[in-house]
């Protein structure tokens, strides 16, 4: 009798258990501009691996980059989202977001994943007008401003 009344709360824990990974997944979006709210990043550079030649790989070009942040500060499903003009630097783009490290803001206590991107700037200006202009096309909509 006791067996089958811990049943339905066992078949309920289970259910929940096998349904964490999914809802782990479902990351909130955040734009790059309010990262800050949720992650800090705590590296200031990081080692590319860019390639000698290739398609337009000298050219002034930005590569936006998807990923989440997961609970350990480290960027997972990092994948190139948008790049202006169309190159061969999309992996070293990838290689330096996947090398970021992130540690939790103040007000992200529980170390919640964010969905974001970043936007790798290749051959930019020094000037900061320009390298905004060269900048914006890789700019992705969809992400949370708040």
């Amino acid at each position: 009798m006791r067996t089958i009344r811990f049943a339905p709360s066992l078949l309920m824990a289970a259910l929940l258990a096998a349904g964490m990974p999914a809802m782990a997944q479902q990351a909130q979006k955040v734009a790059p501009e309010q990262l800050s709210n949720q992650w800090i990043l705590l590296n200031r550079d990081v080692s590319v691996d860019v390639p000698n030649s290739g398609v337009n790989i000298y050219k002034p070009s930005c590569i936006a980059v998807t990923y989440t942040i997961g609970s350990d500060g480290v960027p997972m499903n990092v994948q190139v989202a948008k790049m202006v003009p169309k190159s061969d630097l999309g992996k070293a783009a990838v290689s330096a977001v996947s090398n970021f490290r992130y540690g939790p803001s103040l007000t992200n206590k529980n170390h919640m994943p964010v969905a974001t991107y970043y936007v790798v700037p290749f051959n930019s200006p020094d000037d900061p007008a320009q390298r905004a202009q060269l900048m914006a096309p890789c700019k992705l909509s969809g992400y949370s401003q708040t």
